[in-house]
């Protein structure tokens, strides 16, 4: 399915497109510049509207004392609900520490304890601190500072903004190679556009829009996730949606996105409670209002259902500089006329996270060659059923530097392939121009140490050049079934040479009959070489007849030349014994 859109009207290149600028894109962006590549980042409003500047909590990671990847682990399968895949948590909770501490190294500041080292608090599920925050409840906004600080810095990074995604761009292969795009300004890129890549990846967040009640900004409506279902890749686990238990709760007709009230909160000891100021959370989960978030808001839904009540009671009254600690929440509260050192909180679960989206792998790429996704908008199967607690920028971190080297790795195989096809064919072009001129080509330097005449095995190599343009050109020069005559003919020529000149010094000696081996080569259809017009080759040639060679063996190197010679052998019986005639073969250069 394709949206209907005008034809684009301009047209921008770069080596990957990167479609968000979050955590997720804006890393992906930076990890891709250290291995030298372009790349364009296309983002649907302004450059820090996404999500990642309202995370409140934090960066989960093992860096405390007492604390191990293998704990961190542990957390996270318990928090999914038995339906994490435990190699994609096992990559995130193994290379999490060195993410964040690359984080840091691009200029990210967390807060810190009075000796220098960082602070590490605890949310829901976790049993350890391992959260690290900054501005007290402003990590994400530090974050997207520091990441946005760096991407501007590099004038490889080129970012548009105002530009809605419409659908991935195929090639003639059905590899992805850019995105339609309607920016939505002035100037040369207004209206539709196209931008052309080596590759995309999405990095588009959630669709906690979706729902009347969120803590998703107003951009995050699923469009990465749309726009891959379009292209035909893979989604699963959308039915996962995470409902954050502690949203600050302004009235039934409140909409869009709501204050979080972030669940560090909680793990610096607030307390859940109901209209008669009784903490429920006790006895339900040994964590009691630290238990993973599924647990909390269905416990919050349930005492809600009981009470009548259209919210519950979060209690911070008895925690000291509170204010201090949670700068964000406590002046939002304020703005409702909520003093959190005196009043409870009403609180009730919302819409948070999307656990499911574009299915990735380890390497964050989709079903479709080409497309990538990560953070929200990918399912690496990371979160299960339900995401451990600061587990989401995390997520961002390390899946978009697997990303950027999957993409470097893969261009540079590319390249080198493209490179080496085309001194291949370049080569196969010329000994096809001689070989149609009834020429041979100059014998290699390491001649046989036979009696074989060296334009015999000249015209063996000739043959395979004929068939190494076919494949070139053609893709799939053969059909199934039985190889022809040739290509067995052919294939023995490179281990045969490789046997006499292993054996040069030895005092193996291999005598054959000489025999007519006369079979008709078709080649229909133009090559790009001198001739253009079709042509159809007849040639006989002469090669070794599979008679009983005489070896004598002075040397341990001479077993070698006579199982090849024995392979060889064997090719050419089994092909005189069957009834079955050769096909022609076809060179198409459609």
């Amino acid at each position: 399915m394709k949206l209907l859109a005008p034809k684009p009207g301009w047209t921008s290149r770069a080596d990957v497109i990167v479609v968000g600028s979050g955590i997720a894109g804006m890393t992906t962006a930076l990890q891709l510049r250290t291995f030298g590549l372009s790349v364009l980042i296309v983002t649907k409003a302004k450059v820090d509207e996404g999500s990642t500047k309202w995370a409140q909590g934090g960066i989960a990671a093992a860096l405390g004392d007492g604390d191990s990847p293998e704990a961190h682990l542990t957390d996270t399968l318990t928090a999914g609900a038995g339906l994490c895949d435990v190699e994609a948590v096992r990559v995130l909770v193994t290379e999490g520490p060195e993410a964040v501490r690359k984080l840091i190294e691009r200029g990210a500041k967390f807060d810190t304890e009075a000796d220098g080292e960082i602070a590490l608090t605890r949310e829901g599920g976790h049993l350890r601190n391992r959260i690290l925050h900054a501005g007290g409840d402003a990590t994400g906004a530090e974050v997207s500072r520091a990441l946005l600080a760096a991407v501007r810095n590099d004038p490889q990074i080129e970012v548009v903004e105002d530009a809605l995604v419409l659908d991935a761009l195929k090639d003639k292969t059905g590899r992805v190679c850019g995105v339609t795009l309607h920016v939505i300004g002035a100037g040369s890129r207004d209206g539709v556009g196209q931008a052309l890549g080596k590759a995309v990846v999405l990095g588009t967040g959630g669709l906690g829009q979706v729902f009347a009640s969120t803590t998703n900004p107003s951009v995050s409506t699923g469009d990465g996730v749309a726009l891959a279902l379009r292209a035909g890749a893979k989604i699963a686990d959308v039915e996962f949606i995470q409902f954050h238990p502690t949203v600050l709760w302004l009235g039934g007709k409140s909409r869009g996105q709501q204050p979080l009230i972030s669940e560090a909160v909680r793990g610096e000891g607030a307390y859940l409670v109901d209209d008669s100021g009784a903490r429920f959370m006790q006895g339900l989960h040994p964590l009691a209002e630290l238990a993973p978030r599924d647990v909390v808001a269905i416990a919050i839904m349930r005492k809600m259902k009981e009470t009548g009540q259209d919210h519950v009671w979060l209690d911070v009254r008895h925690l000291t500089g509170f204010a201090e600690r949670f700068p964000t929440i406590n002046a939002s509260c304020l703005s409702h006329d909520i003093d959190p050192t005196k009043d409870l909180i009403p609180v009730a679960p919302a819409s948070h996270y999307a656990s499911g989206g574009v299915r990735v792998d380890l390497n964050g790429h989709s079903s479709i060659p080409g497309l990538y996704a990560c953070g929200e908008t990918a399912c690496s199967g990371v979160h299960g059923a339900n995401r451990l607690a600061s587990n989401s920028l995390l997520e961002g971190l390390v899946f978009s530097a697997r990303i950027a080297a999957d993409i470097a790795a893969n261009a540079a195989i590319l390249g080198r392939k493209r490179h080496a096809r085309h001194g291949l064919r370049q080569g196969c072009h010329q000994r096809l121009a001689l070989f149609q001129q009834g020429q041979h080509s100059p014998a290699r330097r390491a001649r046989p140490k036979t009696g074989q005449p060296r334009h015999q095995l000249d015209q063996r190599f000739d043959v395979a050049a004929v068939l190494h343009s076919a494949s070139l050109q053609n893709g799939n020069f053969i059909s199934a079934g039985r190889p022809s005559a040739w290509v067995i003919f052919c294939i023995s020529a490179c281990p045969r040479a490789a046997a006499f000149a292993c054996a040069s010094r030895s005092a193996a000696k291999i005598r054959s009959s000489t025999t007519s081996f006369s079979e008709a080569i078709r080649i229909e259809g133009s090559i790009s070489s001198p001739v253009t017009s079709p042509l159809a080759v007849q040639r006989a040639f002469t090669s070794p007849a599979p008679a009983s060679p005489i070896t004598t063996v002075r040397a341990s190197s001479s077993c070698i030349s006579a199982i090849l010679a024995c392979m060889s052998c064997a090719a050419f019986i089994i092909l005189a014994i069957s009834p079955r005639p050769p096909k022609p073969f076809s060179i198409s250069t459609s």
